[in-house]
């Protein structure tokens, strides 16, 4: 073998691996790509209704209602040279850094479990939101929001629990807690009336003294506000897709399904944003990812939360790319796309 020979062979085997190992080295990024719809007005796999309610007089529906999802790289998962690039040059993909969306340390399964959480409030509120913009009755009431473990209430209250009355005094709001709490001295056995998924329950809770101050009466719970309104929703989605991006999309079809008439008529309209209990849009990631799934669906409407509009800019669509900060907003413009006369006035990003 000559010596020309040999080199060339030596460059080769080193390019070889060059080239492999540039393959399979993971880089510290994640890929957004589009990922697909669901119709919230449609039915689910089995044939159930994707946003399917109870206990309140529901009207029929028409047209396609989309809530958007992304598909993004696992929290366990690694991405590699090569496949970073193409998303970094592709339209309608992204790359970010790893620690922006997976904050270091948390583990597959805790991102796994705060996204279901996140879903899990949206659809809570998207039910207020939607309940409050059709004119129906929401009260609001002190609700438990969390348990300390081995406390008075461990076992005995839950998280959801809406407070009506502690030792026979009515629970007027949330600061008024732990004064009716402070009233009663450790080794009390003091009555608390919750409602818990519909049912009225006196729950009896023997209160101990504070680890700092044994002469201080605790319970044992965080207290935040909820609320209590006769409609009931079940959500029928895949338990893959979390995050709390579907609340606008999930309180519109609430909306269309609880006020007569048809808010979307025979029309294609998708969206994305947060929710909270009264009616205010947040943004969200992945909204140019989001925006492709949904023409590639046949939208020809979307919905994008105003925080959202500089993030589309320069973003070819042949959407119509309307700018929501409420859902009262929302439910405007997609009554008036539907008129001629009043559709150039609505905003758009």
């Amino acid at each position: 073998m000559t010596r020309q020979t040999l080199t060339a062979l030596v460059s080769a085997v080193l390019f070889v691996g060059f080239a492999v190992a540039l393959a399979v080295l993971p880089v510290p990024f994640v890929v957004y790509s589009p990922g697909g719809t669901v119709d919230v007005l449609g039915n689910a796999a089995d044939g159930s209704p994707v946003v399917e309610l109870s206990d309140v007089r529901t009207y029929p529906t028409d047209g396609r209602l989309d809530m958007t999802t992304i598909s993004v790289t696992r929290a366990d998962a690694v991405v590699g040279v090569p496949e970073a690039m193409l998303a970094h040059f592709l339209p309608s993909r992204e790359t970010l850094p790893r620690n922006a969306v997976y904050p270091q340390g948390r583990t597959a399964d805790e991102v796994r479990n705060d996204n279901e959480a996140q879903m899990g409030s949206s659809q809570d509120n998207a039910l207020v939101a939607a309940t409050l913009a059709a004119g129906q009755e929401v009260q609001d009431r002190p609700m438990v929001t969390a348990v300390t473990p081995l406390s008075p209430a461990d076992g005995q209250l839950q998280p959801g629990d809406l407070l009506y009355e502690i030792g026979g005094e009515h629970v007027a709001n949330v600061d008024q807690v732990s004064t009716l709490v402070a009233r009663h001295r450790v080794g009390d056995t003091v009555p608390f009336k919750v409602v818990r998924a519909g049912r009225e329950l006196i729950i009896p809770i023997v209160l101990q003294g504070a680890n700092d101050d044994p002469t201080l009466p605790i319970v044992g719970i965080a207290v935040g506000t909820g609320y209590r309104l006769t409609p009931q929703v079940t959500y029928n989605v895949d338990p893959a897709i979390g995050g709390p991006s579907a609340g606008l999309v999930f309180a519109l079809a609430i909306y269309d399904k609880i006020t007569e008439g048809q808010l979307l008529g025979d029309r294609v309209v998708a969206g994305t944003g947060t929710i909270d209990a009264r009616g205010n849009v947040g943004p969200i990631g992945g909204i140019q990812e989001k925006i492709a799934a949904a023409e590639g669906a046949g939208a020809t409407i979307f919905l994008v939360p105003s925080e959202n509009c500089p993030d589309v800019a320069g973003v070819q669509t042949s959407m119509r790319l309307v700018q929501v900060g409420t859902l009262q907003e929302a439910i405007t413009a997609v009554e008036d796309l539907a008129v001629p006369e009043r559709a150039a006035g609505v905003p758009s990003c």
